[in-house]
């Protein structure tokens, strides 16, 4: 799958921060799909299917996940656990997104295995430029796994 072909996963319950986040995204990488999940749930059902053994399909053409802290149903740091216990999405760079700067939230995002954690700017210029810098780098500038051969290096291991 070529960069330009991935899609941004964007988990964010506030529709004014969807509105924007989704403006700023197109603007930034205007071919890159974008999947919008309102919830900590929807998110994972997204991924993981309604069976637990199935992974959706679509998690391969994934680039990057942006995640936002705190969210409904489930919250951001538990859909984090469980993207990174999960071998069909352990390798998915997540990208933790929240309005307040609280320590302790930060601290237990990387320690969940966060990529990154960013602190949403209000100012509407700044954030649209935050989230540019985001999209180019996630999709244009990162290297993730060929999915093919790392799922089928990984079926042992996994026990799949």
């Amino acid at each position: 799958m070529a960069k330009g072909d991935c899609s941004i996963l964007v988990v964010e319950d506030n529709p004014d921060d969807q509105i924007l986040t989704m403006r700023a995204l197109r603007k930034a990488s205007s071919h890159s799909p974008i999947i919008l999940q309102e919830d900590g749930q929807s998110a994972l059902d997204f991924l993981f299917g309604t069976e637990s053994s199935k992974c959706s399909p679509q998690v391969d053409s994934i680039g990057v996940i942006l995640l936002d802290l705190k969210l409904p149903k489930v919250s951001g740091l538990e859909v984090l656990r469980r993207i990174r216990s999960a071998p069909q999405t352990d390798w998915l760079p997540v990208v933790m997104m929240t309005s307040t700067d609280e320590p302790n939230e930060l601290r237990e995002a990387y320690r969940l295995g966060a990529n990154s954690f960013v602190t949403k700017q209000i100012d509407y210029s700044k954030f649209s430029e935050q989230m540019c810098l985001l999209a180019r780098y996630w999709l244009t500038v990162n290297q993730v796994p060929m999915i093919g051969s790392f799922r089928s290096s990984r079926k042992g291991s996994a026990g799949e």
